[in-house]
């Protein structure tokens, strides 16, 4: 018997979009502002098993962008607040939380969990290389997220392969990082904006003593979304 949580997304995909979804697994590396609003749409299309990476914790300058910052959540590991939204949405959905940040000590291991699909959401460099590289060598399913800081424009959003990419300084170090690994370049599949760089001598902020670059909620939570819309679509085999 179909979940009412999601007549709305089977009236659209179907039953058996539902129940393909149903049987999947997703793991999403990093929970920020943009893998949360990720974590949001992946939790509410009724995908089985979700697993949620993350080793930091909410302090109060993640509200203005980070839809599972709130007051309340400050201070607690981003992966536990992640698992209760979780199950407030669809019980029945299994978690697993990694509370470890992603590097080549561990790289491995997180990807033996072997999930359907993963979103990568991470925003340093290289741990997103270290992973980009193994899931690509792998041959897993998955699709990473650019750069969404000091950008302002969502109709430049993209969705493509890195090969393609253009304005974006982040994808540009991993288009070089990665072709030196011998990557092709056109099978990573990505989200990224053509927008030219905003810049302002406001656009960055140092913060525990670490450069911040500025970014906003709408175009962070416009990256995590569409990254998820691809998922949810591979998934239940409507693309």
């Amino acid at each position: 018997m179909l979940d009412e949580r999601f007549l709305r997304t089977s009236a659209l995909l179907g039953e058996e979009a539902i129940w393909h979804l149903s049987q999947s697994s997703v793991m999403i590396v990093g929970l920020g502002a943009v893998g949360g609003y990720a974590l949001e749409a992946v939790a509410r299309s009724g995908v089985g098993k979700i697993i949620l990476v993350d080793f930091d914790k909410f302090d109060k300058t993640n509200i203005n962008r980070q839809i599972l910052a709130l007051e309340s959540t400050i201070g607690y590991f981003k992966t536990e607040v992640a698992a209760e939204r979780i199950k407030q949405i669809n019980p029945n959905c299994k978690i697993e939380i990694v509370n470890e940040f992603v590097d080549n000590s561990n790289i491995l291991d997180l990807l033996d969990r072997a999930p359907d699909y993963i979103i990568d959401a991470i925003d340093s460099l290289e741990p997103k290389c270290c992973l980009i590289e193994e899931m690509w060598r792998r041959k897993m399913s998955f699709i990473s997220s650019m750069g969404a800081a000091l950008k302002t424009d969502p109709l430049q959003i993209r969705e493509g392969f890195l090969s393609q990419t253009q304005n974006c300084s982040l994808a540009k170090l991993i288009r070089q990082k990665l072709r030196k690994k011998g990557v092709d370049l056109s099978q990573i599949p990505c989200v990224w904006s053509n927008e030219k760089t905003f810049s302002s001598n406001k656009s960055a902020n140092i913060q525990n003593g670490h450069r911040a670059l500025g970014s906003l909620p709408t175009i962070t939570a416009m990256f995590g979304l569409i990254l998820a819309n691809h998922v949810i679509l591979s998934l239940s085999k409507s693309i």
